[in-house]
């Protein structure tokens, strides 16, 4: 054997070019080498962790059935990663490392390192639906407004298609699995309540796909409902392939891709969306450092307390959707996406914390932790970033709990302490609670709605 395949962020059969290369050229072993101490820097959530065990276990079963044995190696950090591959393939007497591309900057620098040391290693794309760099203006450069991306992402694809590669066939010979060796010494919390995405392709998708796609434009907003497929972890990890997704969606509706107005447009839009972040990730790598991407925001002095992040992090903000939707980041591990953007909106606009507390205090907390998601998501809440609402568009947090969960079903479901209060009353149960003597089932507010927003709009003028 002179070639090896070396799995990072892509546990999956089906769509791994890399996997498929290897296996032709005639591969019989697979690497994956965990780095806890560079997780723990890039904030992984232990939940993540553990989700990422599980699918390796997965991973392993699989690769075993295609006739791979899957081996893990642990390091410390990118560094020792380089040192421990370069010795495997050393002392294995691999020629050619295989592997698929990731898109962050220190995992870009530290597949350059290995090339530049006289590795070869090659390397394949399946991250993104469309090739990054490949979807640009007329100037040739990287769009900085998501509608104009959209429209030359979908003409792209009207005219190339979109290709994924054919999943391996099960070997003559499968390989003995040793599960025992993929436990990754890494902080853990129960994963277990989402299934593992070989039932999420063959049972819930399915089941997505016919009963809820159609409706999922009216209902993804409202948290109280289960309206949302609920991919992003498996996307995040590389457990699905979000090719696969484009492809098997545009097959049962071809006319996706020519009308923008089809019902199930709106989901193909979330999978455009996470390649445009990703996109630009390729484009301005330096974001990855924290960077704003409107240089004029850069320096920003922001005024919010830690005691004000604390209560935001633990929902103790006395806005009952803000803090129900926090509840449900700590309980879960994950949070709706329409929350996302009314809990970042709140933590910038009306505490004026840093968006970057809020970016890591998040990649600690979630399942689906991606960094071009995540980063896109805050930049945008706080007006720093691509295509960003304006600074002087400020969520009411009160009206956004009305709107999208008017009978209160979601915030009684995370802070039941106020299970009894009046559909009506429940957004902002203050006066209710005082009235009725119950001010001691609820925090009181830490700011108040109109003199927060004031004070954010006269703030973002400076700059």
């Amino acid at each position: 054997m002179s070639v090896i395949y070396w799995s990072r962020r892509d546990c999956r059969l089906h769509d791994n070019p890399a996997l498929t290369e290897a296996l032709t050229q005639g591969a019989t072993q697979a690497l994956f080498i965990s780095t806890p101490t560079q997780w723990q820097q890039q904030h992984l959530a232990p939940i993540k962790a553990d989700f990422i065990e599980r699918h390796l276990k997965q991973f392993a079963t699989e690769l075993a059935g295609v006739g791979l044995e899957l081996i893990h190696l642990q390091a410390r950090d990118f560094n020792e990663q380089q040192t421990l591959l370069k010795a495997f393939c050393q002392s294995h007497q691999i020629k050619t490392v295989l592997a698929n591309s990731e898109p962050e900057l220190d995992e870009i620098n530290r597949d350059m390192q290995l090339i530049e040391s006289g590795l070869d290693l090659k390397l394949y794309q399946c991250d993104t639906i469309l090739q990054p760099g490949s979807v640009l203006n007329q100037q040739g450069q990287m769009f900085k407004v998501f509608t104009p991306f959209k429209q030359a992402w979908l003409k792209s694809v009207r005219g190339q298609g979109i290709d994924c590669v054919a999943s391996p066939k099960r070997a003559a010979s499968p390989v003995q699995v040793e599960p025992d060796s993929l436990q990754l010494d890494f902080p853990k919390t129960d994963s277990s309540a989402w299934p593992l995405s070989e039932q999420v392709m063959t049972h819930v998708l399915p089941q997505f796909w016919q009963n809820k796609l159609l409706d999922y434009k009216n209902k993804r907003d409202f948290p109280g409902i289960k309206g949302t497929s609920g991919l992003s972890p498996y996307l995040a990890i590389g457990a699905i392939s979000p090719r696969w997704l484009a492809l098997q969606l545009i097959q049962r509706h071809p006319e996706v891709i020519e009308d923008t107005e089809h019902k199930a447009f709106a989901w193909l839009n979330e999978l455009i969306w996470r390649d445009f972040y990703r996109h630009l990730l390729f484009h301005y790598p330096d974001l990855i450092k924290g960077d704003s991407f409107q240089a004029k925001y850069q320096s920003m002095q922001w005024l919010g307390s830690d005691e004000d992040f604390s209560a935001w992090c633990e929902g103790r903000t006395g806005y009952p959707i803000v803090d129900a939707a926090m509840k449900q980041l700590l309980r879960t591990g994950w949070m709706h996406n329409r929350l996302r953007m009314i809990v970042a909106s709140f933590l910038t606009k009306h505490l004026l914390v840093d968006w970057h507390k809020g970016e890591r205090f998040f990649m600690g907390q979630l399942i689906d932790g991606d960094f071009s998601a995540n980063n896109g998501g805050w930049q945008w809440a706080a007006s720093t970033g691509c295509d960003a609402q304006p600074y002087f568009r400020i969520f009411n947090p009160i009206t956004q709990s009305q709107k999208f969960d008017p009978s209160g079903d979601f915030i009684r479901k995370y802070l039941p302490e106020l299970a009894a209060v009046p559909d009506k009353e429940i957004h902002f149960p203050h006066a209710y609670l005082e009235k009725n003597g119950l001010t001691h089932l609820y925090c009181p507010p830490i700011v108040d709605h109109k003199r927060a927003r004031l004070r954010a709009l006269d703030w973002y003028k400076a700059y």
